[in-house]
């Protein structure tokens, strides 16, 4: 519950109202009832056309305990106030709770998260980027006293791990590196996540032992120690701070059409400013595409032309090879030459694609989840600012 409170601090730190005019969605329902499953986005999705915004139209019951949280069975109720739209639980509902004899006590009903914890849970429990230093100077394991390979409940030794001041590692495997695509500049390495291990003896070789596995363990791979805090569980979306650009750089779910719910990499990070809940939109375009109606307009036979015209001398047009027997470059221009006349470009115009939220940060990369995705998603499409 202290991570429902602490999201519930971050709405009174915030802003009250936004210098952007709210806007409402076109098809928002007049009263809707919190179900099972529900997150804090999707009810605002209904509500809002911009679902970060959701703090700016919410107006909490103080007659209910914990009252910014929402919890399945509320009914929420749209309504104006000062001509400003407002959402809140409807005019006297009360939560009843069935007590029963049960031995171990739990909350009968939990508050709805904001987002789905359990899409992003293993990216914010694993160590997914490694730094060049960090890999460098990571203790490797080197050798399996009990088989020839390692599983769970197995054995292996590590070079380096001298103190028992940490318990708990993560096992990790260095992969590919993450780039700039713009400035080509290395920004970390992606780093699979392989095991758990505890450390049984220090030393060097140190002794650990494998408590859970997804991937068998190799020589090489990487000794991280593994965080002891809980990860945050809860988040406050909230926009990225203008001006803030970037691209996706990959997905972490492998694919490369990306949907609602998958999880990407972008090319921001700490070092930019880039905290955990900040809200980007995402756009696609921009790209240089050959104009195809054009090239099939340019398939002309250029011999045909009458050498008085204009276009015969002056057209712009580009060779593509020989049709057969290539001539000495000092005969004259020869009737067999493949040619074309250049076909236009243009840039296809950035439309919006979808929305992420960043959930986890590095110094020059972030995670983020997309959250709604209006179209495909790609590989290098840009990130920015909904204010920007």
């Amino acid at each position: 519950m202290r991570l429902f409170f602490l999201f519930t601090t971050l709405l009174f730190l915030l802003p009250a109202r936004s210098i952007f005019a709210l806007e409402l969605n076109p098809n928002h329902p007049q009263t809707y009832r919190v179900r099972p499953g529900d997150t804090l986005w999707s009810i605002a999705s209904r509500f809002l056309k911009d679902p970060w915004r959701w703090s700016e139209i919410w107006e909490a019951n103080p007659a209910l305990g914990d009252p910014d949280l929402i919890y399945p069975g509320d009914v929420l109720t749209l309504y104006y106030e000062n001509g400003q739209p407002r959402v809140g639980r409807a005019p006297g509902q009360l939560r009843t709770v069935k007590l029963s004899p049960r031995v171990r006590v739990t909350p009968l009903q939990k508050p709805i998260p904001t987002i789905p914890i359990g899409t992003i849970h293993p990216f914010l429990t694993q160590p997914y980027v490694l730094e060049r230093e960090e890999i460098q100077a990571a203790p490797y394991v080197v050798s399996f006293p009990d088989h020839m390979l390692a599983g769970a409940g197995d054995r292996v030794y590590v070079r380096k791990i001298l103190s028992d001041q940490e318990r708990h590692y993560h096992i990790v495997r260095p992969g590919e590196p993450y780039r700039d695509p713009d400035t080509d500049r290395l920004l970390g390495y992606r780093a699979r996540y392989i095991a758990d291990a505890f450390l049984q003896n220090p030393g060097d070789p140190a002794s650990l032992r494998i408590k859970r596995m997804d991937l068998e363990v190799a020589i090489g791979d990487r000794i991280i120690p593994a965080a002891a805090s809980e990860p945050l569980q809860n988040f406050y979306p909230r926009p990225a701070p203008p001006g803030r650009r970037g691209r996706i750089i990959a997905s972490l779910n492998s694919l490369s059409q990306i949907g609602r719910y998958d999880v990407v990499v972008i090319n921001l990070g700490k070092r930019q400013g880039i905290e955990v809940g900040q809200v980007f939109n995402v756009y696609n375009g921009g790209q240089v595409v050959k104009d195809r109606a054009a090239t099939e307009a340019a398939n002309w036979d250029w011999k045909n032309m009458p050498f008085w015209s204009q276009e015969f001398w002056y057209d712009d047009y580009r060779t593509q090879g020989w049709l057969f027997d290539e001539p000495d470059e000092n005969e004259p221009f020869p009737t067999h030459m493949w040619a074309k006349p250049r076909a236009e470009d243009y840039i296809l115009p950035y439309e919006q694609a979808g929305v992420l939220m960043v959930f986890r940060t590095f110094e020059d990369l972030s995670f983020g989840l997309i959250l709604r995705a209006n179209r495909a998603i790609n590989l290098l499409d840009s990130v920015q600012s909904p204010e920007a």
